[in-house]
């Protein structure tokens, strides 16, 4: 595993090019097993999770070619079924969280689809059981060898559509049973779905491909179901998650930043969340952010009825969970006290120990809460050894290593890497003081 060597206390300056969406990637390349026709997507994000799942879909015998760094073509005429069911599938499916979404597109075109319990971000409980009662009332037979962790759908006879109230918004889950039921006989109507951006541009290439599905960006989707889909191009979003950890950057370094093209009409909340914390995002050139130095530091801003702010996560179009780590951090340098509430997972907070350590006023009430007193930029973190607990976690450390006094390392940074492109080299272009040891 890789470390960060990073010498904080240094004001940054430059233009940044947010990268493709890590999220809508992963979704978007399990969509190429829907047909056997060519496909060619650009602005794919060179990070460590989308990588392994090219890799798996090229020992699937997917025709992969790359074209430049972030533009492939993918053609599935040729799929090795067989691959599902080798031990290398077994190992390589379940390092990457996002190799489920291969399950709906292999059932719906070749009635079987596997994959062993998927791993990723140990960030608490991530339950599968969306996915498979979707597949199951499409008419699928389910199977689970508990002593191999392994997950098997079948339907030798085609899907079948049907309504269902989905028991959550599950994104992932949405996108599988999504792609499952394009190709099913009928109509599925879908109530509950997840309507994040990533979603929406997965029906839309789906519907690119002669898909029919109505109700995209609601929580309520219908689908007709097709016999044969086709190719298409298509062009992923810049990464919502990555411009909000430019965001929490800029602020915390009282930098000057410019984020180019960040899909303004995306972005949902996120910049009115960063104003929240008293951070000035300004709109310029129609589709770019830029953050002036905040010399004066930020103050937050309490409720109206002046009661501690809470900023919480909530499906779309609320606040996504995976920006309240970076919020967190942010906020140990703001004036003023705020709640954070992370709803979803019981232990993406627990790195908050680590910032402790570094000299930030956190008080953790529980698994999902954490009260954070900003310091007013009085008190400067100090430097530390750390090490990335998850993605998210990772570069929240990492902008607290920026903005700390001293020289912090952080180790196990292949987390920070699976989820932010060549992030060391684009800090060095705004004038970081970085270092990647081996």
């Amino acid at each position: 595993m890789g470390t960060f060597k990073i010498e904080g206390g240094h004001t940054l300056n430059g233009v940044v090019q947010p990268q493709g969406a890590k999220n809508e990637a992963l979704q978007i390349l399990c969509a190429v097993l829907l047909t056997d026709e060519k496909i060619t997507i650009s602005n794919i994000p060179d990070i460590i999770d989308v990588n392994k799942l090219i890799s798996l879909l090229e020992n699937l015998s997917v025709a992969v070619e790359k074209l430049n760094r972030n533009t492939y073509t993918f053609q599935a005429n040729n799929v090795n079924l067989s691959y599902l069911e080798s031990d290398k599938f077994r190992e390589e499916g379940k390092s990457l969280r996002g190799s489920i979404m291969i399950v709906g597109p292999l059932l719906a075109r070749f009635g079987k689809g596997y994959i062993p319990k998927p791993g990723g971000d140990k960030i608490g409980r991530r339950r599968l059981d969306t996915h498979f009662e979707g597949f199951i009332n499409l008419g699928a037979k389910f199977r689970y060898n508990r002593e191999e962790y392994f997950y098997g759908v079948e339907a030798p006879n085609g899907l079948t559509g049907a309504y269902m109230l989905l028991d959550e918004a599950s994104v992932t889950g949405t996108a599988n049973i999504v792609m499952a039921a394009v190709l099913a006989k009928g109509t599925t109507t879908i109530y509950n779905a997840a309507c994040e951006p990533y979603l929406q541009q997965l029906c839309r290439m789906l519907n690119n491909m002669g898909a029919k599905i109505t109700g995209v960006g609601s929580n309520l989707l219908t689908i007709e179901g097709v016999e044969k889909l086709g190719g298409c191009t298509h062009q992923i979003l810049p990464d919502m998650i990555e411009i909000g950890s430019w965001i929490g950057l800029a602020a915390m370094t009282r930098s000057e930043v410019t984020i180019k093209n960040v899909s303004w009409e995306n972005l949902g909340v996120i910049p009115t969340a960063f104003r929240k914390l008293g951070i000035t995002i300004e709109k310029v050139n129609e589709d770019d952010i830029f953050i002036p130095a905040h010399t004066n530091g930020y103050e937050i801003k309490g409720d109206i009825d002046g009661s501690i702010l809470t900023i919480a996560d909530a499906p779309w179009p609320g606040l996504t969970p995976d920006l309240l780590s970076i919020f967190l951090v942010v906020a140990t340098q703001a004036r003023g006290e705020v709640l954070i509430h992370q709803k979803m997972f019981e232990s993406r907070l627990f790195f908050v120990d680590k910032l402790i350590d570094m000299g930030a006023k956190i008080l953790l009430c529980d698994p999902h809460r954490a009260v954070i007193i900003g310091h007013d930029f009085k008190s400067q973190l100090k430097a530390t050894k750390m090490s990335s607990p998850d993605i998210r976690a990772g570069i929240s450390l990492l902008i607290a290593a920026l903005s700390a006094k001293g020289t912090s390392v952080i180790q196990n940074i292949d987390q920070i890497d699976r989820g932010y492109e060549n992030i060391d080299e684009r800090l060095l272009a705004l004038g970081a003081k970085i270092e990647r040891l081996d």
